[in-house]
């Protein structure tokens, strides 16, 4: 069921000075969710749908907690490629790896980082893609500076005139490189996805702009809208 089916019955509402204030229900499933005892079924809409968490993950035998961290930190490390042994503070998915994997250096930047031997023999094939300003591959700019050597922020909360890239700005990734943003929004009563501006890190070539633009046209037609590019 969705989280609005549920009665709000807290004794003590939950405070914060965010978005979160008195969300009593909402935060209630989500710690619920930390601790394995429900889980996000579906969607109806952009709403989420809960159940109990055996009825939606796979039945497999429960691991001891210290297997548990081995391994979330071995899936971990693998979906990031390289990552800090401690790394900074989030409140939804964190980044560390702990000892997963093998110690590495990186040349021009100080302190340890772990990788996943494996993944180094992998071949690699690169394309085109816009990220979300979520992606794993963005989310610890500390980490998207030091590697990717790639500035970023995600500006919705900033007055508009304080904005360098866009309310909404999507880093694109072009291969093995993070080489702009683009500040696109979806006017539905228009019926359009409107880019407002494609910030160029590097310049783009022709093949990188063909790309841009072929992902751009691919995600207004999931979306439903035209596309419409500046100028």
């Amino acid at each position: 069921m969705p989280s609005r089916a549920l009665p709000d019955t807290c004794a003590v509402p939950w405070r914060s000075s965010g978005w979160t204030n008195n969300r009593n229900v909402t935060r209630l499933l989500d710690c619920m969710e930390a601790r394995g005892e429900v889980a996000v079924a579906g969607r109806l809409g952009k709403e989420r749908v809960w159940d109990l968490a055996h009825r939606v993950h796979a039945d497999v035998p429960v691991l001891p907690p210290l297997e548990a961290r081995r391994a979330r930190n071995a899936l971990r490390l693998g979906a990031l490629g390289i990552a800090r042994p401690k790394g900074p503070f989030s409140g939804v998915e964190a980044s560390d790896v702990q000892d997963a994997g093998e110690p590495a250096l990186v040349e021009g930047v100080a302190g340890e980082w772990r990788v996943d031997p494996a993944l180094l023999d992998r071949p690699f094939s690169g394309r085109a893609a816009l990220l979300s300003p979520f992606d794993r591959l963005v989310h610890d700019r500390e980490r998207l500076a030091q590697i990717f050597e790639f500035d970023y922020q995600l500006e919705m909360y900033k007055p508009e005139a304080k904005r360098r890239w866009g309310y909404f700005a999507l880093p694109v990734l072009y291969g093995d490189r993070l080489v702009g943003k683009v500040d696109a929004r979806a006017e539905r009563k228009a019926g359009e996805l409107r880019v407002r501006a494609i910030h160029q890190d590097e310049p783009l070539t022709p093949e990188v702009a063909d790309g841009v633009r072929e992902e751009l046209a691919d995600l207004a037609r999931w979306l439903e809208l035209e596309l419409r590019l500046p100028g």
